[in-house]
């Protein structure tokens, strides 16, 4: 009997990948009965329509092909697809129509377990959660859309979600109007590069507890946080574009309980706060553009050891802001400040006398927000002009002893 069986198997595995068609009114109308039909290897194509389906569950390494208008409509009553092997491939398909849940992380694409998956070329429409992956790993997320309708965090899922995943490239996909556009927890080794997420109503991107990441050339926009990276470390932020992230407490990048990482050639413009960084130590941040936001970098007294060079900052209420009263735990050095206004005797491109970024409102304003009321006031243009010939208030140490005269990118 044994043997019998093994013999089917080695046949199974010598036969050639199959294209199993559906579509309505064929041979095989239901992707739930091709998914039933399909041997690894094969090729499941969903052909034109829409597909009202149970939640199909692929339990093979297949690929799933969508050909022409290919609708997965979940009917706002339970997760579309999920995938519990490894190698499988979903291609092309719209899928829509995942309701929210209290009790459940419906997803329009979960992957459960499995390694070396390609999710790429789909359209998720309205669905709670978008891509969710869990303890999977090796996979990519690639050149997806996935739109939401989310109004309150509380009853919105996230974009693209990976917990406990590794080894992840999640690239060129479009996301918006969920909680969070893409969301990491407890997963490492994650390549997030190209992507676009805006219009979501926490942040555009959330890592907690993810090390070993990075994310390069991706826009952030007009999300209601901005971008939030927590609890982690060796994270790299290269070419990032944070923008328009305005309200009370919305942040470009938002840096908590962060450990040796580089933030080197971002824009971050019009945000309410530019970077805003708390217990977060050994930053190398570099070549960065601060344009035109409230404050450019909030740096908290419990931030160390961090590094800031050779950026620019122009057009700021703010330029920094410290909570900190003594020495700076932080260094800035050879920057560019559109408010320095100093010389260069020795024609070296750097002034020869030092700029203290902090302004003393900026001082007053961190421990009264309230007195913003008074920021255009001539009485406190006199006390600035008194604390820049008499500095008293505002943080000895945190100066830039070598301002660039002129923004230079190198």
């Amino acid at each position: 009997m044994g043997s019998a069986v093994l013999m089917f198997a080695l046949i199974l595995a010598a036969a050639p990948p199959r294209r199993i068609v559906v579509a309505p009114g064929g041979p095989v109308p239901t992707v739930t009965a091709a998914l039933r039909l399909a041997r690894p290897g094969d090729t499941v194509v969903v052909t034109a329509g829409i597909y009202r389906e149970p939640r199909l569950e692929v339990r093979v390494p297949v690929t799933l092909l969508g050909a022409g208008d290919a609708v997965l409509d979940g009917g706002g009553a339970h997760e579309v697809l999920t995938i519990r092997a490894d190698d499988v491939t979903v291609r092309g398909l719209t899928i829509r129509n995942v309701g929210t849940s209290f009790t459940d992380d419906r997803a329009g694409i979960r992957i459960d377990g499995a390694r070396g998956c390609v999710i790429a070329d789909n359209r998720l429409l309205d669905t709670f959660f978008g891509i969710y992956a869990e303890r999977a790993d090796d996979c990519v997320v690639s050149g997806n859309v996935i739109e939401g309708r989310a109004r309150r965090q509380t009853t919105s899922g996230n974009a693209i979600h990976l917990f406990y995943s590794t080894g992840f490239t999640v690239t060129g996909n479009r996301v918006s109007g969920h909680r969070d556009g893409i969301y990491l927890e407890f997963s490492h080794r994650v390549s997030i590069r190209d992507n676009e997420s805006h219009g979501n109503v926490r942040y555009g991107l959330h890592f907690m507890f993810s090390d070993s990441c990075e994310y390069r050339r991706n826009v952030f926009s007009s999300n209601a946080s901005g971008v939030a990276v927590m609890y982690s470390r060796s994270v790299t932020m290269v070419g990032n574009r944070f923008e328009d992230n305005w309200g009370p407490a919305a942040y470009g990048l938002l840096l908590k309980e962060i450990k040796d990482s580089r933030i080197e050639g971002n824009l971050l413009a019009r945000n309410t706060v530019g970077l805003f960084a708390e217990s977060a130590d050994r930053l190398v941040v570099e070549r960065n553009q601060f344009l035109r936001n409230g404050w450019a970098v909030r740096i908290m007294a419990n931030a160390t050891d961090n590094s800031f060079r050779w950026n620019r900052f122009e057009g700021n209420t703010f330029d920094v802001a410290t909570n900190s009263q003594g020495s700076s735990p932080s260094t800035f050095a050879e920057n560019y400040w559109d408010g320095y206004a100093g010389y260069d005797l020795d024609r070296d491109g750097f002034g020869d006398t030092p700029f203290r970024p902090v302004r003393l409102f900026s001082v007053i304003v961190e421990q009264n927000e309230p007195t913003l009321i008074l920021l255009r006031s001539f009485f406190l243009d006199l006390l600035e002009a008194a604390e820049r010939v008499m500095p008293v208030l505002t943080p000895e140490a945190l100066v830039d002893s070598r301002p660039l005269m002129h923004w230079r990118v190198s």
